[in-house]
Order: C-alpha cells, then sequence, then structure tokens
C-alpha cells in the first residue's frame, strides 16, 4: 500500500449517519487534527431510523450529540447534519446538489467518506445509505469544481479538492499511518454509547478497531494502520 499525503490543511468529512466515521476513519482523524490540520464533518442524516426501540424524534436528538461527542474527542470542532432522511438516500441530483454545496462552502483540500462499494474490506454487504452517500460524494467533487453545475447555491466553485478517501473499501490500496492514535479513535467510537446499548449485542470498541489497524499496519510497514481507496491523487 502508499501512504496517504499528508501536505495539506483542510479535510472535510461527508457520511451518512453518526457512528460511520468513527469504524476506522475518525482514527485517521485524530492524527490529523494532532497535527494541526482541521477536519469538518458533515452528515446527511441523523440517524433517526438507527434505534428499533426509540422512536426517532429521541433517536434524532441522541445520536447528533454522540455524534459531536465523538467528533470532539478526536480534534473536530465543526458537525453539521443536512437533516435528510436516515435509511431513505436516494442518489439524484438533490444529494448531490447538497454535497456540492458542502464542498463550496468548507473548501477542503481532502474529503473524506465511506465506501460505496457493494461491500466492506472485511466483508458482508454495505448498506444503502453507504453505498447511495459514497457514490454521490465522488461525484458532488467534481460538481463542485464545475461553475455551470448548481448555479443556484450561489457559491463559487471549488477546484481545490486533491483527492477523496473512502474508508472500509475492499479496494483500499492506501493507508495513513495511525500508530499512536488508535486509542483516540477507539473513545470516538465509545461516545455512541445509547447507540451501542440499544443494538442487543455486545460490543468490543477496542477489539473492533484494533482488529482492523493492526493488519492494516502489517500490511503498510507500521504498527497502526486505516487502510482507504483513493480517488484523484
Amino acid at each position: 500500500m502508499e501512504e496517504v499525503p499528508e501536505d495539506w490543511d483542510r479535510a472535510l468529512a461527508l457520511v451518512a449517519h453518526p457512528d460511520d466515521l468513527e469504524y476506522g476513519c475518525s482514527t485517521a482523524i485524530a492524527k490529523w487534527t494532532a497535527q494541526g490540520k482541521t477536519v469538518t464533518e458533515v452528515l446527511a442524516t441523523r440517524g433517526e431510523a438507527g434505534i428499533d426501540s426509540m422512536e426517532p424524534d429521541e433517536v434524532r436528538r441522541i445520536r447528533s450529540a454522540e455524534q459531536i461527542e465523538a467528533a470532539r474527542r478526536v480534534g473536530v470542532e465543526t458537525v453539521e447534519f443536512l437533516d435528510m432522511p436516515d435509511g431513505m438516500l436516494e442518489y439524484g441530483l438533490p444529494l448531490r446538489r447538497a454535497l456540492a454545496g458542502a464542498i463550496r462552502w468548507h473548501r477542503p483540500e481532502v474529503v473524506l467518506s465511506v465506501t460505496f462499494r457493494e461491500g466492506f474490506a472485511g466483508g458482508g454487504f454495505n448498506m444503502a445509505d453507504h453505498r447511495v452517500l459514497g457514490l454521490a460524494v465522488a461525484d458532488a467533487i467534481r460538481d463542485a469544481a464545475n461553475r455551470w453545475v448548481f448555479r443556484d447555491l450561489d457559491l463559487e466553485p471549488w477546484q481545490g479538492v486533491r483527492f477523496a478517501l473512502f474508508g472500509g473499501s475492499p479496494q483500499a490500496a492506501h493507508y495513513v499511518d495511525v500508530t499512536g492514535h488508535l486509542q483516540a479513535g477507539i473513545d470516538s467510537l465509545l461516545a455512541h454509547r445509547v447507540y451501542f446499548s440499544n443494538l442487543g449485542a455486545e460490543f468490543d470498541a477496542a477489539e473492533f478497531l484494533t482488529g482492523i489497524a493492526e493488519p492494516a499496519g502489517r500490511a503498510a510497514g507500521v504498527q497502526h494502520a486505516m487502510a482507504f481507496e483513493m480517488i484523484g491523487g
């Protein structure tokens, strides 16, 4: 694997739900914010459909707060929500427009998301919201750069995105050395306390993230790493 370049200052994370970033991406974010980089998180939904035993309005409030805390634990100060419907994201112009608007507004050099591939690196079928959102992110980067697309946004085009990184991808060929930052990533994942407590199964955040970081680290020749699929760069 090749190492992800780190000669940049601003990144924008675009994902579907609270907790999406914490299954690996936030560990890389912890490293970047420790370097003095600015990372902003924008979530399409508030995860209101994620807990079967609770009403969506209550889940929306809880999961939004948990995401803000998870972000704080890895040095992210700004978390925004697009308030789209959880579980019902649709690929199309409205989603691309919203994401392009976020890119034009925040003007990142790097965009971070979760894989849009049908399966994850470790196996298992990827859910619809992730596939839809990830693909829209890849397209919105191009949309944001074209001044003749989504002219109604009244925002200057942004052509400064150097590359996009997608976590959990079965086609990952790049890595971030997160040695020394794994605990921050674990702490960030643990911020989703109410969500995990309602899933009906035991979940060991430390075991889960270590089980990702150690094999990726061996493949990269470092202690701990997170692997990404890179587009552009």
